[in-house]
């Protein structure tokens, strides 16, 4: 049994790079992922290749 089933997973900078292979890592684990990122067009290509455990919001963490 994956580790982190029935657990929600927040990654910023999800959409490329490390943040990406965090999130891979986490939905292969079992967790529902959450993508935050600026680069919207990024992060829905990484939502299609999370498949259905993932989803994305559009912010930049570093404005408040």
């Amino acid at each position: 049994m994956p580790q982190l089933t029935n657990k929600t997973a927040i990654v910023t900078g999800g959409a490329s790079g490390i943040g990406l292979a965090i999130a891979q890592r986490f939905v292969a684990e079992g967790a529902i992922v959450e993508i935050l990122d600026r680069n919207r067009d990024e992060m829905q290509a990484a939502v299609m290749q999370l498949g259905a455990d993932a989803h994305a919001t559009s912010c930049d963490i570093t404005k408040h």
